[in-house]
């Protein structure tokens, strides 16, 4: 019997068979520098999250947002902090003019308007790049299933033409196909639970935006 080879795949494979592995092998490698970068980015946000507390402990908001940008390195929680740096920063939306949307609404609401952009733009950073891991990770299955079956397909074909059917024959070709079924899970389950580790960390991320959100919307409103 043939040994179950991925050498015997590629050398008895056709061009569409090369072009999934290749596929793979291209998903594989982008899935993990996303999950690489995004890990490390996932890290250095989780560690400056303590910034949040450190802002409320400084002595002028001019400070604390010195402090945040200080040790902020993604940006994230800094991002909400600057909407209070100084009065003429915010003065800039808060009083437009008569003529202008947004100063036709209250002085709360405006500054909620900029609290909860500076948040969008900050869930845009934490949520780069998880489409594309997603997608890896739904269809990589699938993608390696289509070189399984196209392989199963050769083997077939080839026994068939042969007229006899031997299963040491059969055994090898079908044996290597299905190892593009495995190709495609090893490509897929990193993706998932990377995916899914990075959407928790998000959670947190965005629970801790929102509280700040609050204090800050009250610190700026306040009489």
């Amino acid at each position: 019997m043939e040994h179950f080879t991925f050498t015997g795949y590629w050398e008895r494979g056709d061009a569409i068979s090369h072009a999934v592995a290749w596929l793979l092998l291209a998903m594989s490698l982008s899935s993990w520098f996303f999950i690489l970068a995004k890990g490390w980015m996932a890290w250095r946000v989780r560690r400056s999250a303590a910034v949040v507390q450190r802002f409320w402990d400084a002595p002028t908001l001019e400070d604390g947002v010195a402090v945040v940008a200080a040790n902020d390195p993604e940006g994230i929680y800094l991002l909400l902090a600057e909407q209070g740096i100084t009065p003429a920063a915010m003065q800039s939306s808060l009083a437009a003019g008569a003529t202008s949307l947004g100063a036709s609404v209250g002085r709360s609401e405006q500054v909620t308007r900029l609290l909860r952009d500076a948040i969008h733009r900050s869930t845009i950073r934490l949520e780069r790049g998880l489409t594309w891991l997603a997608s890896i990770a739904s269809t990589a299955p699938f993608v390696g299933l289509l070189g399984t079956v196209w392989g199963i397909y050769h083997a077939l074909a080839a026994v068939s033409s042969a007229g006899a059917v031997e299963m040491d024959k059969v055994a090898g070709p079908v044996g290597e196909a299905l190892i593009m079924t495995g190709v495609g899970l090893m490509v897929a389950i990193p993706a998932v639970l990377a995916y899914n580790g990075f959407n928790r960390v998000n959670r947190l991320t965005l629970s801790e935006l929102d509280a700040f959100a609050h204090d800050l919307h009250a610190y700026l409103t306040k009489a």
